[in-house]
């Protein structure tokens, strides 16, 4: 069983690429106005339309902390935060903004986690 969040948006072209060719994402579904992106175990959607949706936050997860900075390296000029430790959450991390506003974190954890 699975879950797709959907989000809206105006510029769905510059979002496909944003997060295909910068963040690693595959397109997994197209349909008439909608794009829906896998990222091992996330799917997003993104469906054009007359509003934006840039609620929450999107979180990518990393197994070192090179590749958060690479990913900070590479998103730097849209960069929110630089990569840091944050304790209270035992994780190493880094925001970012797609191009229409929403958050983006890269992030890895500090201790052991369950695989899924």
């Amino acid at each position: 069983m699975g879950g797709i969040v959907f989000f809206k948006t105006k510029k769905l072209e510059e979002l496909k690429k944003f997060y295909v060719s910068g963040v690693g994402m595959e397109v997994w579904l197209e349909q008439a106005d909608c794009v829906i992106l896998r990222f091992e175990n996330m799917l997003i959607g993104f469906c054009q339309r007359d509003q934006v949706d840039t609620c929450g936050m999107i979180t990518y997860y990393y197994d070192t902390q090179e590749q958060v900075d690479a990913m900070y390296e590479k998103f730097k000029e849209c960069s929110i935060q630089p990569p840091q430790k944050n304790d209270k959450y035992k994780i190493y991390h880094c925001f970012v903004r797609d191009p229409e506003g929403r958050s983006v974190e890269f992030q890895q954890f500090l201790r052991p986690v369950k695989d899924m």
